[in-house]
């Protein structure tokens, strides 16, 4: 039987990394870890990858302490050890040093680098884009201060403390007995037909949430639910949890507000990529995973 694409542990998981939490608060051994010729620095331009090309393949670690003057700068995020060795996620904007880089989308290299490698690099983009957006307090607007090697901020006026923050948010493939339901945003490239999904709202466990959004973009009710698997998400800041669902095969009353359109498709019809009527989620998605899953059982 064919393997899915991306099983579990998802693409953009964290694998082998030590977060070593207890180090965020020890100010001397961080820096001497920003001084370590060993230490290793996840760089992003605008949310975007900095690798270096090289005969074996991209290198998302480009920039040593030579390229950032002999120091890891202190406003750059702790990660936690890698095989020993500590590593730092850093935002350059438009400041990139003398170095022979280039800025790469993440999902870009995802069919490049290995798991681990990609994982290290969603967690640092998640880090960074949370620490970007949080620069003012939310209660009293002041400037917050940096605390814990960038995983908490701090407001000098009222003392109240962020911390980042991952959205959950649950993705469904609905069948039939042998029809599956995908539908299509907006937002998707053309042609392509997916998994329906939708954030979890306050007050709200992941059974009702799943209810909620099936019955909002294709008036369907569900019969069974089942929790497969999850993955984390980092464009922004998303946990998506994976689940798949039964329930009658009936019309669908589609959300025009949130779904250019929806379907049912036969196991036959998307089985064969080069009959398949319609385009399926890039292989890097648990969307994906999901979907082929299912086929695959069938076949």
């Amino acid at each position: 039987m064919p393997i899915p694409a991306n099983p579990p542990p998802h693409v953009y998981t964290t694998i082998g990394l030590e977060r070593a939490a207890d180090r965020r608060r020890d100010g001397a051994w961080l820096a001497r870890r920003r001084r370590d010729p060993e230490s290793l620095v996840v760089a992003l331009g605008g949310l975007r990858v900095l690798i270096a090309d090289r005969p074996q393949g991209p290198d998302p670690f480009a920039l040593d302490l030579r390229a950032l003057g002999g120091e890891i700068p202190e406003e750059a995020i702790f990660l936690g050890l890698l095989d020993g060795r500590a590593v730092f996620a850093l935002e350059l904007g438009d400041e990139v040093p003398g170095a022979e880089v280039r800025p790469v989308e993440l999902r870009a290299l995802a069919p490049l680098l290995p798991a681990r490698e990609l994982g290290l690099l969603a967690y640092a983009r998640a880090l960074l884009h949370w620490a970007g957006m949080q620069r003012f307090c939310g209660r009293c607007g002041s400037t917050l201060r940096v605390a814990e090697a960038g995983h908490l901020r701090r407001c000098p006026g009222c003392a109240a403390e962020f911390f980042p923050r991952t959205d959950p948010a649950v993705i469904v493939l609905v069948t039939a007995g042998e029809h599956c339901v995908l539908g299509r945003s907006p937002r998707f490239p053309p042609g392509v037909y997916s998994t329906l999904a939708g954030f979890v709202e306050p007050g709200e466990s992941l059974e009702a949430a799943v209810a909620r959004e099936i019955r909002e973009e294709v008036g369907l009710e569900l019969e069974e639910l089942v929790y497969r698997s999850s993955q984390p998400w980092p464009f922004p800041q998303s946990l998506m949890l994976g689940f798949r669902a039964r329930a009658r095969f009936s019309p669908l009353r589609i959300d025009a507000d949130e779904l250019e359109d929806a379907r049912w498709f036969h196991r036959r019809e998307l089985l064969d990529e080069g009959r398949r009527p319609v385009r399926l989620p890039a292989a890097d998605s648990i969307a994906r995973y999901l979907i082929e899953e299912w086929l695959f059982e069938g076949g």
